[in-house]
């Protein structure tokens, strides 16, 4: 069984917290981060100075920040199928903060 493996080739700030992310594969998502941006990690990336510092890590061709938040590539190639359950984690890590 094999799995592919989805590389990062380009990423821009398309708006508050919303990335056009490309991949190796021509595959191109829009994503909004807003409603994942919650916790310890994805909290701080609510600043917008901070979240607009995203960029590509060399190695492993996913969207990395400063503070050390990234993503699976996987998870952002396939955004449409995850985007509730990350949404619906973020929900939980603020109420547990709060």
């Amino acid at each position: 069984m094999t799995h592919p493996i989805y590389q990062v080739r380009a990423v821009e700030v398309v708006g508050p917290y919303t990335l056009r992310v490309e991949f190796t594969d021509n595959v191109e998502q829009v994503i909004d981060l807003r409603p994942v941006l919650a916790g310890e990690l994805y909290g701080p990336l609510l600043d917008p100075e901070l979240f607009n510092q995203v960029s590509i890590d060399p190695e492993v061709k996913t969207l990395v920040w400063p503070n050390g938040a990234d993503f699976d590539p996987a998870t952002l190639h396939d955004w449409p199928t995850y985007q509730e359950a990350f949404a619906a984690s973020a929900r939980e890590w603020a109420r547990v903060s709060a």
